[in-house]
């Protein structure tokens, strides 16, 4: 009985003793490949290494340089600082992952006050993106063909335009005074004038007695 214990005792020493040299191991390439400027391959040799306890919130440090400096994401720094300061209370880099980690919260709330986390270059990327739509836009608009003007039928009825009313021409009237009185705008007098075309012959005069077709009002742009 007792040879046995002593056997589970030496499985789990040498057990501990793997697990420890294997998070050294992948702490060293870490340190290498930040040497070496492979800084996200740092990262997860860093992350193979931790294991939720006080012997590795040095290794969170690391990870939060790397973030904080080498990769600006002050997000991920934000949290492996927490992690160092939680697992380490009273560790030697207390005083300066306090300090790190209030100056990556301030980076954050202006980003977010600036519109987000998009960084610099994603926004002016998407500004040249829109830029040039809108070009290709004004292009396209220039290219089609201006609209054929309708052809004056003398004698043909108008047609009636859905939203539209009828108006009895008096003595005096003019298409801009029935233009103001419609639509407040002595400029809508074509819209009149389109909507009636046959009946005035694409001219614009009018004479009492003839009823003219009134357009609704144009919708006003939100």
């Amino acid at each position: 009985m007792r040879q046995f214990v002593c056997a589970i005792i030496a499985a789990l020493t040498l057990t501990a003793c793997d697990r420890h040299d294997q998070s050294r191991e992948a702490i060293d390439l870490g340190d290498k490949r930040t040497k070496l400027g492979a800084f996200r391959e740092a990262i997860r040799a860093y992350e193979s290494a931790l294991d939720g306890t006080a012997k590795t919130a040095e290794v969170h440090f690391k990870i939060a340089q790397l973030y904080d400096d080498k990769l600006t994401s002050p997000l991920a720094a934000v949290h492996h600082y927490g992690r160092y300061l939680e697992l380490a209370p009273a560790g030697g880099r207390v005083k300066e992952a306090k300090a790190a980690m209030t100056e990556c919260e301030k980076r954050l709330n202006a980003s977010m006050k600036a519109g987000g986390f998009m960084t610099t270059a994603e926004g002016a990327r998407l500004r040249n993106e829109n830029e040039e739509l809108r070009k290709a836009n004004t292009e396209l608009l220039r290219s089609r063909p201006p609209p054929a003007p309708r052809s004056v039928t003398p004698g043909a009825p108008d047609l009636e335009i859905p939203g539209s009313s009828k108006h009895l021409v008096t003595k005096g009237e003019t298409l801009a005074s029935i233009a103001l009185k419609y639509y407040h705008n002595r400029a809508q007098a074509s819209r009149i004038k389109e909507a009636n075309l046959n009946q005035l012959g694409g001219k614009d005069i009018i004479k009492p007695g003839m009823t003219l077709i009134i357009p609704a009002p144009p919708k006003k742009k939100k």
